[in-house]
């Protein structure tokens, strides 16, 4: 298995070698070449995030000791060298031929295309390899996820236990109901989870919260993800407004708004994107007008704004320089709104705050608003920090977190994916025998078994780097690439298992598929991701 995986990271080694100098020469910063070659760049950041991928599962594997984890490595890292010699996959419609990334014949030889390498990775990603790793998992081999390597280990597993039945019990009886009838998540799941701590995770205990690490977050936020990617995600933006106090919050305000974050007293929602804007966040035109006893007026427009109707508190971007074009005109607020009342009153009855529903096809049970601003007053002392130009700063120290959680509810939702295939496939009856013994059908859930574990791990490793202070954007990124691939592969194939059920709204397959499909675009869409760690890896 090493000398598989030392392959594939010696390709990596090359394809960096060769890369570097055509981005950075001699050290110069990394400039316009990166958009002009986007396809090898971030070709770059894929084979790089799979590497990464590779070598924690890898680790995973020789941790836990035991046959179905070293089997379920094997198959990664072959398939990995398999797939490999063909391209590197950036997505759908969406393939780069290593040539593109300055790999030759040489390179290949000495790397991934050693005879050794070849006829190891071949049967480590056999049909049999995958059939027989599917068959442990239906006949009931337990799937060690690895908590012996953290400090906290066995709280962890306390904790997935805890929200395992949970949504056991609560989320998954709802959630179709929730998606196909399109309303908001029931205040009680939210009463629940207020009571379990969700709202206050990783918020310090001197403000009301449990201070746990980002693994717990990540723990927490796959088991709510796997029964509903709306429930999964309710945490987000308490997390992202916590981090934003946190990080860049005056004293009074940290005093002020964490203990209600953290009681789930209030529900936060995050105001940054804008209709011409999307992640081009140095161009938001919605500004905010200072007056002269401190308060300010906000004039402009925001869309994407998730559960906006019940929240409480909107971290709001807007610029208050109007003559500096760039980041350093935007600034932070904590904007106070008034959460939607009985059913039958306005959804927003805020002076100067408007709000129109945004359809979608699923990522339903929160619902998505533009919102428009028109003289919105926001109080004296909802600055963050008090300091105007400071707000897209303030919002970097964000990303990585947020990022990682978005990982998380990638492999919620592909471990949900692989759930459902795996019933459907020995309940569904063909031929006189469970689909489940047709080879494709237990090949592609040995795959889907495969491709979550190893995202799994990766996002692990990234929150186990955020854990430890260590800068980890990079990481980050490279969790969000793989485990939201992960969450639509999984999601595809369970609909093709379940066949034409897959596609009738009343089979949970198909409500899985269109709510992983929106994975790769929030947070800073996939391209964006690769190109953030594509610019890391050359230096930038």
């Amino acid at each position: 298995m090493q000398q598989v995986l030392e392959a594939i990271e010696q390709l990596y080694e090359h394809a960096l070698q060769k890369m570097t100098p055509r981005f950075a020469p001699e050290g110069k910063p990394i400039g316009r070449k990166l958009n002009e070659e986007q396809l090898a760049v971030h070709g770059l950041a894929y084979l790089a995030t799979e590497t990464a991928a590779a070598r924690e599962i890898v680790r995973w594997a020789e941790r836990n000791g035991d046959d179905l984890s070293r089997d379920i490595a094997q198959a990664y890292i072959g398939e990995l060298v398999r797939t490999l010699r063909g391209g590197i996959d950036l997505g759908p419609c969406e393939t780069v031929d290593l040539a593109e990334l300055g790999i030759g014949a040489e390179e290949l030889t000495s790397s991934i295309l050693q005879p050794a390498v070849i006829q190891k990775a071949k049967g480590f990603a056999s049909a049999e390899a995958y059939i027989s790793i599917a068959r442990r998992v239906r006949d009931g081999a337990k799937l060690d996820l690895g908590f012996d390597a953290f400090e906290d280990g066995d709280l962890l597993e306390e904790v997935r236990s805890q929200f395992a039945k949970f949504v056991n019990q609560k989320v998954i009886p709802i959630a179709q109901e929730i998606h196909r009838e399109d309303v908001l998540i029931p205040m009680s799941i939210l009463s629940q989870m207020s009571e379990l701590g969700v709202f206050g995770l990783t918020i310090p205990e001197e403000f009301g919260g449990l201070g746990m690490g980002k693994i717990a977050m990540c723990v927490v936020t796959e088991e709510l993800s796997r029964g509903y990617i709306g429930v999964g995600s309710l945490g987000t933006r308490a997390e992202i407004a916590a981090e934003l106090i946190l990080g860049g919050g005056t004293d009074e305000q940290k005093k002020e708004w964490l203990p209600k974050i953290a009681a789930g007293e209030i529900l936060p929602t995050a105001v940054f994107t804008e209709p011409n804007t999307g992640s081009d966040l140095a161009h938001l035109g919605t500004r905010a007008e200072k007056q002269d006893d401190g308060t300010y007026r906000v004039f402009g427009q925001k869309t994407w704004i998730t559960h906006a109707v019940r929240a409480d508190l909107m971290t709001l971007l807007a610029r208050t320089n109007p003559d500096e074009k760039g980041y350093r005109g935007l600034s932070m607020f904590l904007a106070p709104k008034t959460r939607k009342g009985e059913e039958g009153q306005p959804e927003f009855v805020d002076p100067g705050l408007d709000g129109t529903e945004i359809k979608v096809l699923g990522y339903r049970g929160m619902k998505e608003y533009e919102l428009s601003f028109d003289d919105f007053h926001l109080p004296a002392g909802s600055l963050l920090g008090g300091e105007e130009g400071a707000g897209f700063k303030q919002l970097m120290r964000t990303f990585e977190s947020a990022r990682i959680q978005t990982a998380a509810r990638g492999v919620g939702m592909a471990q949900a994916a692989l759930d459902d295939a795996l019933l459907y496939s020995q309940e569904r009856i063909q031929f006189g025998k469970p689909i489940f013994e047709f080879p494709r059908v237990a090949r592609k859930i040995g795959r889907m078994i495969v491709r979550t574990m190893a995202a799994r791990q990766l996002t692990y490793f990234s929150a186990l780097r955020k854990d430890s202070d260590e800068r980890c954007d990079l990481e980050a990124g490279m969790a969000k690439l793989l485990a939201t691939r992960a969450a639509w592969e999984s999601a595809d194939a369970n609909v093709q298992v379940h066949g034409g059920n897959g596609y009738a709204e009343e089979y949970t397959a198909s409500r899985l598929l269109v709510d992983a499909r929106v994975l790769s675009i929030f947070e800073g869409a996939n391209e964006i991701q690769a190109h953030v760690v594509a610019r890391r890896l050359l230096g930038g």
